[in-house]
């Protein structure tokens, strides 16, 4: 036979009465409420009643004032509950203590407290400042919900409050402050994964795109495996922020095989891949991208021309290029007369050079390089492919007259 007491809780598990009246019941049984008490709150109630009915829409209506009934008694309940942690003895002691009402505007500041807290952890979805009118609506809604359901809420949001201010507490430590965040309008675990990542890399500055790339080639030039990456949290890191802040970086370790493949681009993987869109944090910084760009091209263009700007040497490189070859602006002549048996024997692609010339060269003479190149394979291009019997000496002879062929 099941003991008194857990008969009792049983029964408790399954009673669905609102708290404010079993906590009300087991006042009067327990002698905490007495009679005065009692009456002092009958004379409360409905003033209460008109006062939420009026808030809400009208206290005039039958209707409105039933619902704010029942939102007087929801409200009395959730405060009660949530702020004894649903111990009767207590909550029958705040009743007598306080007044109906009192109990009643603790419900509602709760949930207005809760309506105001970030729902998200995205830097673009934050909201500033305090419960206003355009929260009411929401605020009906919430005054008829369960304190379970109210609990879990709030746990999403304590958990999206404390990503964000981990993020802005970490990012300020490189260097980011909470308005370029919000300029940004990132999710805060990518900002915490990118930050765990540079202070990995032992830098000190939140990267742009160029940073970030460079950044992760470095990872994977030094770290062949995962775990040698020093991924860990920051010494300094708050206490209130270690849970949110560890899961993150739990998140990164799981990342980390990717991270270190050397096969995928950086760009494809984190700007291309959709499981890793928007899940790392870099600064959009269009000047700065657009600089990087023509630096890196202008180094590719001058490593593959050599510094040479005339146009044989251009033309040599070109013609190399639509053959496949390694880039060079001098052949030997036994580089050239392969190069011609290549052509009469598997052709060439003259569209080559004009993609490298768009891709590489200098902005301001693309234009020239490309009038250049297409003037000079309007001509070669059917001596070059001739299989006459003196086409391989003709096509020499162009390429001596055109290109750079050493003596």
């Amino acid at each position: 036979m099941d003991h008194p007491d857990q008969a009792a809780q049983a029964v408790a598990l399954f009673d669905e009465r609102p708290f404010f009246e079993k906590a009300l019941q087991h006042g009067v049984r327990h002698g905490i409420l007495v009679p005065e008490k009692l009456a002092a709150m009958c004379q409360e109630a409905p003033k209460g009643m008109v006062q939420i009915a009026r808030y809400f829409g009208t206290e005039y209506l039958r209707p409105d004032l039933e619902l704010a009934r029942t939102r007087l008694v929801n409200l009395v309940s959730l405060y009660l509950e949530d702020c004894c942690g649903g111990d009767l003895d207590r909550a029958a002691e705040s009743l007598r203590d306080h007044s109906l009402l009192s109990r009643s505007k603790g419900g509602s500041d709760m949930l207005k407290a809760l309506i105001v807290m970030p729902q998200s952890s995205h830097f673009g979805m934050q909201e500033h400042g305090a419960f206003e009118d355009r929260h009411i609506p929401l605020l009906a809604k919430w005054s008829l919900r369960s304190l379970t359901e109210v609990q879990a809420e709030r746990a999403a949001r304590s958990h999206a409050t404390a990503l964000v201010e981990a993020a802005t507490w970490m990012a300020a430590q490189l260097g980011l402050d909470a308005d370029d965040l919000e300029d940004a309008g990132k999710d805060a675990e990518a900002v915490l994964r990118t930050a765990l990542l540079v202070r990995a890399c032992r830098r000190n500055a939140m990267p742009d795109w160029p940073a970030f790339e460079k950044m992760v080639l470095g990872l994977r030039r030094k770290y062949a495996e995962p775990a040698h990456v020093p991924l860990a949290l920051p010494r300094d890191l708050p206490a209130s922020f270690i849970d949110v802040v560890q899961s993150v970086l739990i998140s990164v370790v799981q990342d980390l095989p990717r991270i270190l493949d050397a096969t995928v681009g950086v760009r494809k993987l984190f700007d291309q891949t959709p499981a890793f869109l928007g899940r790392y944090f870099w600064s959009e910084d269009a000047l700065a991208e657009i600089e990087h760009f023509e630096r890196s091209n202008s180094a590719l263009w001058d490593k593959a021309t050599e510094g040479h700007g005339d146009d044989s040497s251009l033309l040599t490189l070109f013609l190399r290029i639509a053959t496949g070859g390694k880039h060079a602006t001098l052949l030997s002549e036994k580089t050239a007369l392969a190069l011609v048996k290549k052509i009469q024997k598997s052709g060439l692609d003259a569209d080559l050079p004009r993609q490298f010339i768009g891709q590489h060269a200098p902005v301001a003479l693309r234009g020239d390089y490309l009038q250049l190149w297409n003037a000079f394979i309007a001509e070669a291009a059917p001596v070059l492919r001739s299989d006459q019997m003196h086409a391989t000496a003709d096509a020499l002879a162009l390429l001596r007259r055109e290109c750079n062929i050493a003596d």
